[in-house]
């Protein structure tokens, strides 16, 4: 009897088990129309996100708290704001690369990924096809006990990339700084809003009310409310978009 119990363990529970757990994965999903095609934007989680444009994949922060890699596609340029753990997944990166892979990156997490393309504060380059702008991400205001602030300034990086007619700006761990307040011609902007390590709501809305994206879409925000900033914005040219990037 126990036996027959085994088997019939073995061919019904164990495959029915593995095929739940092969079930695809779902992340939410926007379409913005460029002069050059439609750039789709996939939120994966967190400050993890995916772009599809102009035929090529882009990760930004893959890291595997957030997804299976092994079901999404492989990176044609990877985006890797700061060396923090929730922002740099070595392992993933590893997963995603091809032979043509560009992976752009800071000097520091250069120290954990070898072959990457440095960028520095300020710095300008074409990557696979793509203008890219390095903006500084760092912490003003809120620091550790030990007077460091979470994000000094030099170590992130936010990334503005040129894709057809529309600026994307992923902006990285950081507050509003005076670098972020001078851009413009911000089309889709990407803030974090979580304290204490990057901005609170009154910050991003600060930020969002001097740039002026088209689109402004709060992420890594965790446990922030993100009704506040909707709130604050709700009287600017500015859309608001809430997507489930805790």
């Amino acid at each position: 009897m126990k036996k027959i119990f085994l088997f019939i363990f073995i061919f019904i529970f164990i495959p029915s088990f593995l095929f739940l757990q092969a079930e695809p994965q779902e992340f939410e999903e926007d379409i913005i129309p460029t002069h050059q095609g439609d750039l789709k934007i996939n939120f994966i989680g967190h400050g993890t996100l995916m772009f599809h444009f102009g035929g090529k994949v882009i990760h930004v922060d893959p890291v595997s708290r957030y997804a299976d890699y092994s079901q999404l596609p492989k990176a044609d340029l990877i985006l890797i704001t700061h060396s923090h753990g929730d922002h740099l997944d070595p392992d993933v990166v590893k997963k995603l690369r091809q032979k043509e892979t560009d992976v752009v990156l800071t000097e520091k997490c250069a120290r954990e990924i070898k072959g990457g393309l440095i960028m520095e504060n300020g710095d300008t380059k074409t990557v696979q096809g793509i203008k890219i702008e390095a903006v500084p991400a760092y912490n003003i205001k809120h620091k550790r006990s030990s007077g460091v602030p979470y994000h000094p300034k030099g170590d992130g990086n936010g990334y503005i990339l040129h894709l057809g007619d529309k600026r994307v700006y992923v902006a990285g761990d950081t507050e509003n700084t005076p670098e972020m307040k001078s851009l413009q011609d911000i089309d889709i902007a990407f803030f974090p809003m979580n304290l204490p390590y990057t901005m609170s709501p009154e910050m991003a809305a600060d930020a969002a009310k001097t740039i002026q994206p088209d689109i402004l879409y709060p992420y890594h925000y965790g446990s922030t409310d993100t009704s506040k900033i909707v709130k604050m914005l709700e009287e600017e040219d500015i859309e608001v978009r809430i997507r489930n990037m805790k």
